[in-house]
């Protein structure tokens, strides 16, 4: 199996699988001399790691991290970052009725096409249990960053039900289990999740990301575009659908004018009036806080029986058992942010490559 890594410089290999002895990570790029301990990493896993709500998973995982290697007397050494995610508790035999069964709205059957095997044990490598080793990659590479830049994330929609935007608060996502930004949709997503729950379904949902202190110049033309390779990133996550940047689809709906974000010269530089290019113009950033929303379909282990076929060929009904997301989105919210991390750093490092880091600002600058 190739095509386990993401990223030029920064790069990042995840290893593992979800019933496995453990997961992982190896991050190759990351430059030395940055102050790094497992508690840097452990405060974004606790966000994502299972069974804190009765909306998610109880699957419980402590999600302990133990760096291996590229890390010495607490500060990284410029060699490879290794990472490792003991799985404490797989519960296999809730897979066995289907170690013949492809389950439909799963990567099983795809699997088996390709490979002609496949880790039937909550999905294996395919599993989203893989996420974990990405936000403790996503972790290595805010400490890359620097505290300049802020990135966050919102579930804003769950299944039908969508925030009102009139009160969005980024820190009312601390308040609960959803990452909602609106307090009052809290309870109609609680009483939505506990009916799909308890009918043995499930729901998708839309995450937005936002980096913000992200300076102008990262990103590159034509084939290295940011919001290019965001977008893929994004897209690699589990389950993930659809991703849009700044305005996204509803940019089709717009005239020339509203879609375009004047600018007007600031005392620090251009501001801009909008911000629906989601900060990236040409797949350069603009300086403007980088935007995108990712759809969640819904979590495809669910009670109600539903038609497939076996290795055999024989038609036959699948119901999955085991524990499982309702919503598989709200989780999302934090891998989100760590593939937003791990693709500013790759950009930030690849900048500083090619320009010395600087950026170029009209009026102060004699190319202007």
């Amino acid at each position: 199996m190739s095509h386990n890594s993401i990223g030029h410089l920064f790069r990042v290999t995840t290893w593992g699988e979800s019933h496995g002895p453990a997961i992982g990570c190896v991050v190759d790029g990351c430059p030395p001399g940055i102050a790094l301990t497992e508690a840097d990493l452990q405060v974004w896993l606790e966000k994502r790691k299972p069974g804190q709500s009765r909306f998610v998973t109880q699957r419980r995982e402590p999600d302990t991290a133990k760096i291996l290697s590229g890390v010495f007397e607490g500060v990284t050494t410029g060699t490879p970052i290794s990472v490792m995610i003991e799985n404490e508790d797989q519960r296999s035999k809730d897979y066995g009725d289907i170690a013949e069964r492809f389950r439909p709205g799963h990567a099983d059957y795809a699997y088996f096409a390709k490979y002609g095997v496949r880790d039937y044990r909550g999905g294996g490598r395919s599993s989203a249990r893989e996420t974990a080793c990405r936000v403790a990659a996503g972790a290595i590479a805010r400490k890359v960053l620097g505290e300049a830049i802020a990135i966050r994330a919102a579930v804003v929609q769950i299944g039908p039900h969508r925030i009102d935007r009139s009160r969005f608060d980024w820190s009312e996502t601390e308040n609960n289990p959803f990452w909602a930004p609106d307090a009052a949709i809290v309870p109609v997503w609680e009483q939505f999740l506990d009916e799909t729950r308890k009918a043995g379904s499930s729901t998708g949902a839309v995450v937005e990301v936002e980096a913000q202190g992200v300076p102008p110049g990262w990103g590159a033309p034509i084939y290295g575009k940011l919001d290019a390779e965001l977008a893929g990133a994004l897209m690699s996550i589990n389950a993930v659908k659809g991703v849009e940047i700044g305005a996204g689809f509803e940019a089709a709906q717009l005239s020339g004018e509203d879609n375009a974000d004047e600018m007007r010269m600031g005392p620090d530089g251009p501001e801009f009036l909008s911000n629906r290019a989601g900060g990236v113009l040409g797949g350069i950033s603009t300086g403007q806080p980088v935007v995108a929303r990712l759809a969640f379909k819904p979590t495809s282990s669910i009670l109600t029986p539903r038609k497939s076929i076996d290795r055999a060929g024989n038609e036959i009904e699948v119901m999955t058992k085991g524990r499982h997301d309702p919503c598989v989105g709200i989780r999302g919210a934090p891998v989100a942010e760590a593939m937003m991390a791990c693709v500013l750093a790759d950009a930030y490092l690849r900048h500083r490559a090619q320009t010395g880091g600087g950026a170029f600002q009209p009026g102060r600058d004699s190319r202007s």
